[in-house]
């Protein structure tokens, strides 16, 4: 692959001392030995239990994909969506992700960052593998950092698996005078065969529960839930339930490995203020299942943002309201008091109506249509503008960080991959929408919002992860993984037998064996 160079250039390794895993993300610095052509000296590193752990540190940093950067997978699919449009400035605002709203993507237009990206995690997850075994550190340790690798590698095979379908199936350190342009694209049923394989042989190994310093890392529960979620993909539906039955548990109730869903759903997408006592009591609540951190206190600045190296939360100022204002002239005015962002992902009226009534539309959704109407506030509709905003991911003034860096790349607001509430409807979904558990787990979603049940089906679970995941990235590849994107997606131009996986950015293709996907 003619870029496979990009994947180990800079290879990020973080630096620790003194530090919890929660506090990871704030502390990175990176090896001056990076040699010509990207070659990385790995020989003078994994030496012993410190470098091992910040070499592990590297692997959980592409987790930020999925909301760091401009190019982050949630806003980028959300635009794919039914329940979304691209918003920005303008049609031009992006082309990447005006692309996937309109599905006029093309090779040249797909960003080629989701491929690189997850590429670079799996290089660094296979340098882990090799070289860890030689670590001067506890024999326990080494198969548990193994085994953390093994399932990060393992996720990030499957995101680019649904992403892209026909990909490359790497499982060694390559180094950058390898001939790897030639390296060919397996089936994506070899990858699937990899990845489950990799997760079921890795549980054994990790942590059962992650205690207080170890909130963030991948657990026994992290990885059954991964692993059902990958059988569900993959079509292997009692393998799937009884993966997602190990982590829910009695539904309702708190499960073995201590999830459990939280009374109030809007908790779920609080912010602790830095002057609140504990900042970061609503960070890892015992819904979440993996949890992406983030962080003020990189000092992130435009100088490297999206370059793996910021570590804010870029949903935040990507879905904001453009020019936001509260008027202060209004009495008693009770507008929040938002960062003006740049209008992404503008909520569509179909999704507004479809929630009427479902007590998670005010938590989802940010009515400044109607704000305006009352004399609240002021903003400036941009591009594909409905008035409705995604309230989950808000940027308020008071969330502002304190510390140098730019406002607008430093927000700290986590971002939840998997919850239970989501594993709660992929178990019910893999029992084929029928029966008793199936529909124990419905009536647990519903009634933690306050709703009464309703007879299990597979429509009925399609409306609750609607309802339950809004604009958490999810929608987009329920519709792919149901056969339901030709119908839904049908206005936004969806072209059946195309756009289920995306086009492999172009400048991966020239002098290598790889094959561009089907109509691109």
């Amino acid at each position: 692959m003619k870029n496979n160079k990009i994947l180990y250039k800079g290879l990020a390794i973080t630096f620790l001392t003194g530090l919890s895993f929660t506090n990871i993300a704030c502390n990175d610095a990176y090896l001056d030995d990076v040699q010509n052509s990207g070659s990385f000296n790995s020989d003078l590193y994994f030496q012993n239990e410190q470098q091992s752990f910040s070499a592990l540190v590297s692997v959980y940093d592409v987790l930020r994909k999925y909301s760091g950067g401009f190019e982050n997978t949630v806003t980028f699919f959300n635009a794919g969506s039914d329940d979304i449009y691209s918003g920005g400035g303008n049609s031009n605002d992006g082309a990447g992700i005006q692309g996937i709203n309109n599905y006029t993507i093309n090779p040249n237009t797909m960003p080629s960052s989701y491929w690189k990206d997850y590429y670079q995690g799996i290089a660094r997850a296979n340098l882990l593998i090799e070289r860890v075994p030689a670590a001067n550190m506890n024999d326990d340790l080494k198969k548990r950092f193994i085994a953390e690798a093994k399932v990060l590698r393992s996720l990030y095979y499957f995101e680019l698996v649904r992403i892209f379908g026909n990909i490359p199936l790497i499982l060694n350190y390559i180094k950058f005078d390898d001939d790897y342009w030639n390296i060919p694209q397996a089936k994506p049923s070899e990858v699937y065969a990899q990845i489950e394989s990799d997760i079921t042989a890795a549980i054994p190994d990790l942590m059962f529960k992650a205690d207080t310093n170890d909130k963030g890392r991948i657990t026994q529960g992290t990885a059954r839930a991964i692993l059902g979620k990958i059988y569900l993909y993959d079509k292997k539906m009692p393998q799937a339930a009884e993966q997602f039955a190990e982590v829910n548990g009695v539904p309702g109730g708190t499960s073995q490995f201590g999830y459990k869903l939280v009374e109030n759903y809007a908790d779920l997408f609080k912010v602790g203020l830095e002057t609140d006592p504990d900042p970061n009591r609503y960070k890892f609540l015992s819904e979440s299942i993996l949890e992406v951190m983030h962080t003020n206190k990189a000092n992130s600045d435009w100088g490297f943002w999206g370059q793996g190296k910021d570590e804010g939360n870029s949903i935040n100022i990507m879905v904001g309201p453009r020019s936001y204002s509260v008027k202060k002239d209004f009495p008693n005015n009770d507008a929040p008091d938002l960062y003006s962002g740049w209008a992404f992902n503008t909520v569509t009226d179909d999704f507004v109506n479809f929630m009427q009534g479902d007590p998670r539309l005010d938590v989802t959704v940010f009515n400044a249509k109607q704000l305006v109407a009352e004399g609240k506030i002021t903003y400036s509709p941009a591009y594909a503008d409905t008035g409705y905003f995604l309230n989950k991911y808000l940027p308020t003034n008071n969330l502002r960080s304190s510390l140098p860096g730019a406002t607008e790349l430093n927000f700290r607001q986590n971002y939840i991959a998997i919850r239970l509430a989501d594993t709660y409807l992929m178990e019910a979904e893999a029992l084929g929408g029928t029966g008793t558990r199936a529909q124990a787990l419905l009536d647990a979603v519903r009634a933690r919002v306050g709703l009464s049940s309703v007879p299990v089906s597979m429509q009925a679970i399609k409306d609750e992860r609607r309802r339950e995941l809004a604009g958490e990235g999810h929608r987009w590849f329920d519709l792919v993984r149901w056969g339901d994107a030709p119908t839904k997606l049908a206005a936004k131009g969806f072209v059946s037998g195309k756009n289920e996986i995306m086009p492999i950015p172009f400048n991966e293709l020239p002098n290598t064996a790889l094959k561009q996907n089907p109509n691109y």
